[in-house]
């Protein structure tokens, strides 16, 4: 699959790796979490035809670069995110986030003091008590999972990703997202981001996010198993900006799931203040 970030930027831990696509007011689209960019390549070029779209894979994921010692936590996204917009020189972007990616930009917005347009989260971590299931046995046991035989390692890397999606991938997209995690490096970094990514990251901005005064849209699988429907009505209950859009029969990864319906959220207008 022809999906290439052709563009590198140096940060501390490693190059992260981006693009852009389109030309207009700037757009940025922020994956989660074991995903990467690959996710936007339907939404990035429909987007594009009225928006510059700008798009990366955090450091340690898809193309960016993956080694032994590099800080993965949610803050150091979020570091890293704000020294992107600066690259950029954006100074009020529309942001959308996924997944962990939510949390990077509230962060980001909230912590690292950086100003957006307008935010939009979906199927995002924000807060509360999101550190559960299988993610938790990754963060309390990394050990063990390192030592797990390569065919086992990639089958349960395959289950997990297939939990997120309601409908199944098309062909030959579970195997793309599965590449950068296969072989020894690739189990390697898939178990040394999981380590790292904790609730305290996100605990740190909870009781700003109140303060939220830009537009919000919070857009949520109805059949998410991953992130369940009561994590957008806990965010939706403390941003005070924020409309709640809701997507029937989708799960976790709406970008497979309902391209489509999710398109159509992302260049809708914002509902008046």
């Amino acid at each position: 699959m022809d999906w290439s970030l052709d563009e590198g930027f140096e940060t501390p831990g490693g190059v992260v790796r981006w693009g852009a696509l389109g030309s207009g007011e700037p757009l940025v689209l922020v994956h989660g979490t074991p995903y990467s960019s690959l996710l936007w390549r339907d939404i990035a070029p429909a987007l594009a035809r009225t928006r510059k779209v700008f798009f990366f894979d955090h450091l340690g994921f898809g193309q960016s670069e993956q080694r032994e010692g590099q800080d993965l936590s949610l803050a150091a996204h979020s570091e890293n995110f704000a020294r992107l917009l600066d690259h950029w020189g954006l100074s009020r972007p529309s942001v959308v986030a996924h997944d962990i990616g939510g949390a990077v930009a509230l962060r980001t917005l909230l912590l690292g003091r950086r100003s957006y347009r307008d935010l939009t989260l979906f199927d995002a971590v924000s807060g509360g008590p999101w550190e559960r299931g299988l993610f938790r046995l990754f963060l309390e046991h990394e050990e063990v999972f390192n030592q797990l035989p390569g065919y086992a390692h990639e089958a349960l890397v395959a289950a997990h990703l297939c939990h997120a999606t309601h409908i199944g991938f098309r062909p030959g997209i579970l195997d793309a997202f599965l590449a950068p995690w296969r072989g020894e490096d690739g189990q390697a970094a898939f178990y040394r981001q999981y380590s790292q990514i904790r609730q305290a990251d996100t605990a740190a901005y909870e009781q700003l996010l109140n303060s939220i005064s830009i537009p919000v849209r919070i857009v949520w699988g109805r059949e998410d198993r991953i992130l369940p429907p009561q994590y957008a009505e806990w965010l939706h209950e403390r941003v005070p900006t924020a409309e709640l859009h809701w997507i029937e029969g989708a799960g976790h990864l709406l970008q497979e799931d309902a391209p489509a319906r999710l398109l159509a959220c992302l260049t809708a207008e914002f509902a008046p203040a």
